[in-house]
């Protein structure tokens, strides 16, 4: 048993006891979560696809971690021009693990 949700804005393939990296939540650690926005879920072969959600569906969770991505290189140049920009970025990200998967 499978679920496509949103959550925080992105789009997620969960399962049940799968884990995931979301941006940033609001939620201390240790905390359960639901998320409603379930828009597809797949139960043994039977393909439920909400318009636009499922109703009913919910997806239980678990906040695991609140963590730093990877650090991504930022870097812009003008070839012959001397203009030369060097940034950096890590991403606020949270761990969560699905418990359940409810119709």
């Amino acid at each position: 048993m499978y679920a496509i949700v949103e959550i925080a804005g992105q789009q997620f393939k969960v399962a049940k006891e799968s884990k995931v990296f979301v941006h940033r939540l609001p939620q201390a650690e240790g905390e359960q979560v639901e998320f409603d926005k379930v828009l597809l879920v797949d139960n043994e072969g039977t393909i439920s696809v909400g318009a636009p959600i499922v109703e009913g569906a919910k997806i239980t969770g678990k906040i695991v971690s609140h963590l730093k991505g990877d650090k991504v290189i930022v870097f812009k140049k003008k070839r012959r021009k001397g203009y030369k920009k060097k940034n950096g970025h890590r991403q606020y990200l949270t761990q969560v693990q699905i418990e359940d998967i409810t119709l």
